[in-house]
């Protein structure tokens, strides 16, 4: 009873090397068309899971943006005024800045320098921006 060798990964590629050079395979043709299918399911499984944790990453960012969304006034407010309002353990400065940036593009914030213990901070209030602002 002849015992049934398992080829390997190096042997299939080096196989795909000798047939795209035009040279003779020692590898049978089976074993590379197993070897490529097996590899596409495991890529396209790959790009399935990798898809699914970033709509997950990308649920979570909303919650958050929805919830500075949610902070925001007709009032200008910090950021650590904020962050003040929101709660969570993950949430930061950081995080909120980039929600708040993202909701400024999406005009349903707009932001202005305000002065604070003669600091120049930035400031967020809800809604687009007045007419007056953008031309300063």
């Amino acid at each position: 009873m002849a015992k049934e060798v398992k080829v390997t990964k190096a042997q299939v590629l080096e196989a795909i090397i000798a047939l795209a050079k035009g040279e003779e395979i020692t590898v049978d043709t089976a074993d590379i068309v197993e070897y490529a299918e097996t590899t596409i399911a495991q890529l396209a499984a790959k790009a399935e899971k990798a898809k699914a944790r970033a709509a997950e990453k990308k649920a979570a960012g909303d919650e958050l943006k929805a919830a500075v969304a949610e902070a925001l006034t007709d009032e200008y407010q910090t950021v650590e005024q904020i962050a003040a309002q929101i709660e969570g353990e993950d949430v930061t400065n950081a995080k909120i800045v980039a929600r708040l940036t993202a909701l400024v593009k999406a005009g349903e914030a707009h932001k202005t320098d305000i002065k604070v213990d003669n600091r120049t901070r930035k400031a967020y209030a809800a809604g687009p921006a007045a007419e007056t602002e953008d031309a300063e």
